[in-house]
């Protein structure tokens, strides 16, 4: 297969530039060769999905123009309101305006775009993913990583068959506060951690009803729906709103819940899927809305040695848990003591009495990640993590390759199952990722796909 134009940039910027240049670099500065290096491994990036996160997509890759000579190139969204806006904020931040389109498959198709950011609702996650990849670019993909377990997998086959750099967007991977305290538990601080509780207190009011209408002039409503099964325009199932129907998006447990859950594995040190879920929960207070997902829900997940992870949602008006207050964050429970952590903020404490113990106080910020920041998810550090490993060509660079982010991603997929399923106590074969003798529950690893947009057995 012929090179892609990422793949050519990796060696002339490493080998063949450097030979051209020979001798006409001698008396040069530093900075001046290093300006023609980066002249000749310019990452142009296209942005799909400009709304919400995805305009945070477009300013941040937008913020490395200068110190990174990466610039978002297009812009694409099937809601053209939307560009004016976008365009000009991108213009502003990196000096180059950038182009628009509202066919992701147009972008994919440029060549001389390098890579490609996807800020999508999550059902068109997965899709954009194994299109992007099969078009040589690599890929930064939003979490969850995809909208249900199959598709996930299938990213990951993408990435591996066409040798690409992928991403996915759980934040916290990058952030040195968060990977401290980590280790920490890795290192045993607070002894053998045999519990993990992952927290979503984000109280959600009503967005009411409406009735199907036809969709706005300038949105194009067949390429927003994509595999979803055809139904008319809604106002209240578009914008954001997607997050709360079961067929484009999965609830808060599938939306702001995957950043904890992926701490949540991640300190057990868990590189495996549960063997038994259970789930409950329901839709409480508002009657004037058309939301199909849960507000307030619980998941139970037992692994094979037995130790245990726990989530929660809490969509009303609620206490945080823990001296730290957390509301959105996780708690690890060990032999020996527990750890509270809220954002990049976290503590330990041991014995009984719960005396202090190591914490994120007074911790110098050396060792960041790749520029990595000291915030909650949605900061810098991760894109330029994912900008560095395209220039080394290594996987293995990504604080969160595609198949981390799959592992955390498979959680909420699981509990929604259980959920949907009447709160049914499932049993999973994690080796062959299929229930044990539960047909309607198989039944949901997947979904039926709308032509020509099918996420493909073979990709």
């Amino acid at each position: 297969m012929e090179n892609s134009r990422r793949d050519f940039l990796r060696k002339a910027a490493l080998g063949t530039t450097g030979l051209t240049l020979g001798a006409s670099t001698v008396g040069m500065s530093a900075a001046s060769y290093k300006r023609i290096q980066g002249a000749n491994n310019r990452i142009n990036v296209g942005v799909i999905g400009c709304r919400g996160q995805g305009f945070g997509h477009l300013r941040r890759f937008a913020e490395l123009a200068k110190s990174d000579n990466v610039y978002v190139k297009t812009l694409c969204d099937v809601d053209e309101r939307l560009w004016a806006e976008r365009v000009s904020e991108v213009q502003k931040i990196q000096g180059e305006k950038p182009g628009t389109a509202f066919d992701m498959r147009k972008v994919f198709e440029d060549k001389s775009i390098d890579a490609i950011s996807v800020a999508t609702p999550n059902h068109w996650h997965a899709l954009a993913t194994i299109w992007a990849v099969q078009a040589g670019k690599d890929v930064y993909v939003e979490k969850p990583g995809s909208h249900n377990i199959y598709e996930g997998r299938k990213m990951i086959e993408a990435a591996r068959k066409y040798n690409k750099i992928v991403q996915v967007g759980y934040q916290n991977r990058s952030i040195n506060n968060v990977r401290r305290a980590m280790q920490a538990l890795h290192n045993g601080v607070i002894g053998d951690v045999y519990m993990a509780k992952g927290l979503c207190y984000k109280p959600r009011a009503s967005f009411g009803r409406a009735t199907n209408s036809a969709a706005p002039e300038g949105v194009h409503y067949d390429l927003w729906l994509g595999p979803v099964s055809w139904r008319p325009y809604n106002e209240k199932r578009f914008h954001y709103n997607w997050h709360w129907h079961w067929d484009t998006g999965n609830g808060d447990i599938g939306n702001q819940g995957p950043h904890q859950f992926d701490i949540a594995r991640w300190g057990m040190n868990k590189d495996e899927h549960p063997v038994k879920i259970h789930s409950t929960g329901g839709y409480y207070k508002y009657t004037d809305c058309s939301q199909e997902t849960p507000n307030n829900q619980t998941a139970v997940f037992e692994y094979a040695d037995g130790k245990i992870l726990q989530f929660e949602v809490r969509g009303l008006f609620t206490h945080g848990e823990s001296g730290l207050d957390v509301k959105i964050g996780n708690i690890f429970y060990g032999t020996e003591g527990w750890m509270e952590l809220n954002g990049s903020t976290w503590k330990t404490f041991m014995g009984g009495d719960g005396t202090p113990g190591p914490s994120s106080e007074g911790e110098a910020n050396e060792g960041d990640v790749a520029g990595a920041y000291l915030a909650a998810p949605g900061g810098g550090g991760h894109y330029k993590n994912f900008i560095n490993a395209i220039r080394t060509g290594k996987k293995d660079d990504l604080t969160c390759d595609v198949y981390e982010g799959y592992m955390s991603t498979v959680l909420p997929h699981l509990a929604n199952i259980s959920y949907r399923l009447g709160g049914q106590v499932l049993q999973f074969n994690g080796s062959r990722e299929k229930f044990v003798n539960n047909k309607a529950a198989d039944d949901m690893l997947t979904r039926e796909y709308r032509p020509p947009y099918v996420v493909p057995q073979t990709v």
